[in-house]
């Protein structure tokens, strides 16, 4: 009877997490901007790296919450819209523009909307790939601390789950066309950049599980679970 069940807020979230995850791949992609920082100096960062990490919070919520399964169709239903969100660029900007278009709005268009295949490719596949890790660790780590510290699961399975997203993206994505050090430099900065984001929003995880597991009386345990990433099973 539990596998029936119908959630209040379960819905909400995977709607969230898709929207996110869109915006995060479309909103920012472009625009390369930079913090000064001491000792350092100027680092160089893509700004979509801000966002992208709020799908892992998303991930941890729903595997902690409702467990891998529910989960797991969460990640299908984000992996279906960006490939949707991909071909649907891939349309609009291989559609011949009308006369009353300018030279600078067409350029503008492709510019936001163009996309690199290749890019997007090891895009999917990362994000494929990292997310399922994310939710595997998290759920297995939950067993292991019989539930308890939280934090050490979120934080832990953020760790595996971008480690694999940027082993496979920016190699895929990049090698060849930039250098083997510039691959490796923007691979670990970025990467550092989503994990202490995940530590930071730590508080913020800790409010959100909290509250949903009080509201819809769930606190999911994968000891029974087939972790198989092509089910769908529920």
């Amino acid at each position: 009877m539990a596998e029936s069940r119908r959630y209040k807020f379960y819905d909400l979230i995977m709607a969230a997490f898709v929207a996110v995850l869109l915006c995060s791949n479309i909103i920012g992609v472009q625009k390369v901007t930079f913090i000064d920082l001491p000792f350092y100096g100027q680092y160089i960062y893509g700004a979509g790296v801000l966002f992208f990490p709020i799908s892992y919070l998303f991930g941890d919520v729903l595997t902690e919450v409702y467990g891998y399964k529910r989960s797991r169709r969460v990640i299908w239903a984000g992996f279906g819209a960006l490939i949707f969100a991909s071909i649907m660029s891939f349309i609009v900007t291989s559609l011949p523009p009308a006369g009353t278009m300018s030279a600078e709005q067409v350029a503008a268009v492709h510019s936001v909307f163009g996309q690199v295949w290749r890019i997007v490719l090891a895009s999917l596949i990362a994000f494929w790939a990292g997310e399922f890790t994310n939710s595997f660790v998290l759920a297995k780590l939950k067993i292991f601390t019989n539930g308890k510290y939280l934090w050490s699961r979120t934080i832990g399975s953020t760790f595996a789950g971008e480690a694999v997203d940027s082993l496979i993206f920016y190699p895929l994505a990049f090698l060849g066309t930039w250098s083997n050090e510039q691959v490796i430099s923007v691979m670990i900065g970025n990467y550092i950049i989503k994990v202490l984001w995940e530590v930071l929003a730590t508080p913020f995880t800790y409010a959100i599980v909290g509250f949903l597991k009080r509201a819809e009386h769930e606190d999911y345990y994968d000891t029974n679970t087939d972790f198989n990433p092509f089910s769908l099973e529920t």
